[in-house]
């Protein structure tokens, strides 16, 4: 094909896809099914605007290495480590479960023992693109549910090495023994043990050099050759590109400058990924979906109901609520893109037919298409489910009596309010689902209940109905608009305090009952401007005034809503009164051992001295003769000209005018 062909194609594809993402967008529906109903509209076996798709697939192929590369950057082998055992073996025992579901299957089906092991393994993938990118839209990235799905997402890409090593295995002899099996199997554990001293030693070392001459594009190039030139060194060796590229990834993300690369390769990433997408659309025959669309149809039904089945018992031994296992589970239930990988590595090989590569296809496209439904319709449904077993028994050794607060969520803010609480004796209780955190908990023997707050039951075992505040501090934003209804329904009097990510959600939890919404997007601006303030030397004072007013009014300043005209004159008058500063006397300053009548303060520039502090007591009113030294602390009222001038005497004026 001629250069301008190719970059014809570009073009209709190009033009083509991205109107049809944009509709999708629009409807909230992530990128990648659009990228997918574009290459099934445009493909030769659609409307046949591209006809021969063999520069397209050379293009994909790159987005694919490029795609990989990422995962194993992603896949930081320290991150692994602080995924909790819940989540690895959550994860580890889906991908054997599912893998070994989808083997005994195929075996009861009358396929050979190597295609069913193949089977098992394209099973096992679930598509992270997909879910990444709707619970990211949705916001729950950070529940429960979200962080076991991207858990067990990282625990399904590192099984990825193992299985193209077994899948090259299969493709390259007809009779399988334990011997071979045991050969790749040591062959990948050398791989990552190669893979772990090279991070650790080599490649640091290499991109240290690079950083040091400051050259963006060279860092990039760096990058890029490593990147491609791991892969065709794998595909030189006997693996492949994909392998080779996922190991480039994994050997950058053990170095200090992992998130810079990840940065750089991204732009080339996302646009070869949307290509990469678009030809798996164009491999789906409509001619062959029409024709088998029951039997591709109930297909696609049952291997969702298999994996969430599996994904669920993967995961009920440790997080005894059905909400968060099966929620987890529905997110998982599609076919994943590192799944064509291994299937376009293993159909020319002779490990599927035709007929079944196209089976796949379908099968795996109906439930990429899917996925985002599918996350959708299990939020909505699981809180409508009913869990007889919501609550354990109590943690730690004391439980508080009634009036006590509760404390939903013992993430950051609920450990830091627990340990607050528990300094000035007052009395709470924490109920938490995630049993790593409850573990948590339960060691500093603090009272905590297991259980789903989402569930009537849960609150009323907590006390809820006598509690004297809640705090709700989850990351679930579905789930903390249903534990706050609940809790106003089953206590219409109890203070709700609770925090949130997004400034979105303040106006749906107040209107569902919650007291206090703190949203954390606005509550980081003001800590910013109230710093900035403080090193402008505004009074501290003043700066408590706006942080409290914008906080009244419910951050409207920073939405961008006009305040009334009355408020803006109240704080016009606020700014305007007097005000204090405070200023610590440091060693050589030039009123250490001068009295206050010396510095003449109040003469020359109006600022009054209204109390001293001194090894933590205060004097206040001191007399004109009080004699100040290092370490004292000046209280100081003026308006803000006159405290501006008083701490510039203190800390240059008042030198130039000390006597010799």
């Amino acid at each position: 094909m001629t250069e301008g062909a190719i970059l014809r194609d570009l073009v209709v594809l190009f033009a083509t896809a991205l109107p049809i993402v944009y509709v999708f967008q629009r409807l909230n529906v992530p990128s990648v099914v659009g990228f997918l109903i574009a290459g099934i509209i445009i493909g030769p076996n659609g409307a046949g605007l591209i006809a021969q798709t063999a520069d397209v697939e050379s293009l994909a192929e790159l987005g694919l290495v490029l795609l990989l590369f990422v995962v194993g950057l992603e896949l930081s082998l320290a991150q692994l480590a602080r995924l909790g055992r819940v989540i690895v073996w959550s994860g580890c025992v889906q991908v054997l479960g599912t893998g070994a579901l989808g083997f005994g299957v195929a075996l009861l089906l009358g396929l050979s023992p190597s295609t069913a092991l193949l089977l098992g393994f394209l099973l096992a993938q679930s598509s992270t693109a997909i879910v990444l990118k709707t619970l990211s839209d949705r916001g729950e990235i950070n529940a429960p549910h979200g962080r076991l799905a991207v858990g067990i997402l990282l625990i399904q890409d590192l099984s990825l090495i193992p299985m193209m090593l077994l899948t090259r295995l299969l493709a390259s002899s007809d009779v399988m023994s334990w011997l071979a099996v045991g050969r790749v199997l040591l062959q990948a554990a050398m791989t990552v043990m190669l893979i772990i001293v090279t991070a650790r030693f080599l490649m640091p070392a290499i991109l240290r050099q690079v950083v040091k001459l400051r050259s963006r594009e060279l860092f990039t190039g760096v990058v890029i050759l490593l990147c491609l030139g791991t892969a065709w060194l794998a595909a030189w060796g006997g693996l492949s590109l994909a392998l080779g590229a996922l190991i480039a990834g994994l050997v950058v993300s053990e170095s200090e400058f992992s998130h810079q690369a990840t940065a750089e390769i991204l732009p080339f990433r996302d646009a070869f990924n949307s290509v990469f997408f678009i030809s798996i659309g164009m491999l789906l025959r409509l001619d062959f979906l029409w024709e088998h669309l029951p039997l591709l149809a109930g297909a696609a039904m049952a291997l969702v109901v298999c994996k969430t089945v599996v994904t669920t018992v993967a995961i009920a031994p440790f997080y005894r609520s059905a909400r968060v296992a099966v929620t987890t589970a529905l997110s998982l239930a599609q076919i994943g893109e590192l799944a064509f990988v291994l299937a376009q590595f293993a159909s020319p090989a002779g490990l599927m037919t035709a007929q079944q590569y196209e089976m796949f296809v379908a099968v795996a496209v109906l439930t990429m298409v899917a996925a985002p439904f599918l996350i959708f319709a299990a939020s909505k449904a699981s809180y409508t489910w009913h869990e007889p077993h919501a609550v354990a028994e109590a943690g730690g050794e004391r439980l508080p009596a009634r009036s006590h607060v509760l404390i939903v969520g013992y993430g950051l803010n609920g450990e830091n309010l627990a340990h607050v609480l528990q300094q000035t004796g007052l009395p709470y209780l924490i109920l938490e689902i995630n049993p790593d955190r409850l573990a948590v908990a339960r060691r500093g023997g603090e009272p905590s209940l297991y259980g789903d707050a989402t569930r009537g039951e849960v609150l009323r075992q907590a006390g809820v109905a006598a509690a004297h505040v809640v705090v709700v501090a989850i990351s679930d934003p579905v789930a903390t608009r249903r534990i706050v209804a609940l809790t106003r329904q089953m206590n219409p009097q109890v203070p709700i305090i609770v925090r949130t990510r997004y400034v979105a959600e303040m106006d749906d939890l107040e209107h569902l009952g919650a007291t206090e919404v703190v949203p954390e997007e606005f509550e980081t601006s003001v800590e910013i401007f109230a710093r900035v303030l403080r090193r402008l030397r505004v009074p501290r004072n003043v700066i408590t005034l706006q942080v409290e007013l914008i906080r009244k009014q419910g951050y409207s300043m920073l939405r961008g809503l006009a305040l009334p005209r009355q408020t803006l004159d109240q704080l016009d008058q606020i700014l305007a009164a007097t005000t204090t500063e405070s200023f610590m006397v440091p060693k050589r300053s030039p009123a250490a051992g001068r009295s206050i009548r010396d510095l003449q303060l109040r003469k020359m520039t109006g600022a009054t001295v209204i109390a001293v502090v001194r090894d933590g007591q205060p004097s206040t009113n001191p007399s004109p003769d009080f004699v100040m030294q290092p370490g004292d602390i000046l209280v100081m009222v003026g308006s803000h000209g006159q405290l501006d001038q008083a701490l510039a005497r203190l800390g240059v004026e008042a030198e130039a005018a000390a006597p010799p």
